[in-house]
């Protein structure tokens, strides 16, 4: 089988695609055939830690999906066995084809800035992130042992403190494919967590800070976000959550809210 990878470095006229072949072999995930490809061609960049998908540092798009490249499996994807349904945004349009049942596309991170193949710039989707504030605030003084939560709380609390900040909702997004300046899906997801957190101190107020068009009311709910987080996580849910509270509270901006 083939790997067909995205090539870009400062100084090149325009991106181009490099074919590998690599023998496939059981269990090979994409990120075990990237770095046979770096034996290639050790000028191949790409991100990698954990290699355990615990990380999120090797999100990046592959076969138009964004994934994490540890623990997404080739013959799976030669198979067909792993499609997910998209709803549209520009990444997705076939710029470059290639044979599913032969290839693997594997190309950057939509949405950011490609700093050398398939590394991102990541700064963007962080900076949203510090944005909202993800601190805890204790909302009364430190108990002599510990603060005591209900088995439903923490179940709760675990949809999305599950998050790994790959990215990969971010890069999934259609609203951030068109609107740069919308906080994205981690973040509002992770704003949320602090809200239903019963130790948290803030309150309601803490949906306040992503009170504008650019936060919670720039959600179409196109739930790609939830479809392609490979730890489960459902944005989706959280912002319908913060949009009813907050209309309910009677405290919304709504659309017609502050900018960042």
């Amino acid at each position: 089988m083939e790997l067909k990878v995205f090539r870009f470095r400062p100084g090149m006229p325009a991106p181009r695609y490099d074919s590998f072949e690599i023998e496939s072999v059981p269990g090979m995930t994409v990120l075990s055939a990237l770095f046979r490809a770096q034996e290639k061609d050790d000028t191949l960049a790409f991100r990698y830690s954990c290699r355990g998908a615990v990380c999120g540092t090797c999100a990046m798009l592959i076969n138009k999906v964004p994934r994490l490249a540890c623990r997404t499996q080739i013959r799976a994807l030669l198979e067909g066995k792993d499609q997910v349904p998209l709803s549209p945004f520009p990444a997705l349009d076939v710029t470059v084809h290639w044979d599913a049942a032969k290839e693997v596309l594997i190309e950057p991170l939509p949405h950011l800035p490609v700093i050398r193949d398939l590394i991102v710039d990541m700064s963007l989707f962080f900076e949203y992130y510090r944005f909202i504030d993800p601190v805890f605030s204790p909302g009364n003084p430190a108990p002599e042992k510990e603060r005591v939560m209900s088995p439903s709380a923490v179940k709760e609390l675990v949809t999305y403190t599950n998050c790994i900040l790959c990215g990969a909702c971010f890069g999934a997004c259609p609203v951030n494919a068109r609107n740069p300046r919308y906080l994205g899906p981690a973040a509002l997801a992770a704003l949320y967590r602090f809200r239903i957190d019963p130790r948290e101190g803030r309150g309601i107020s803490r949906l306040h800070r992503a009170d504008m068009p650019d936060g919670w009311w720039g959600c179409e709910f196109h739930t790609n976000c939830r479809r392609v987080c490979p730890k489960g996580v459902p944005p989706n849910s959280a912002i319908g959550r913060a949009r009813q509270e907050l209309r309910a509270a009677g405290q919304s901006a709504g659309q017609g809210g502050e900018g960042r």
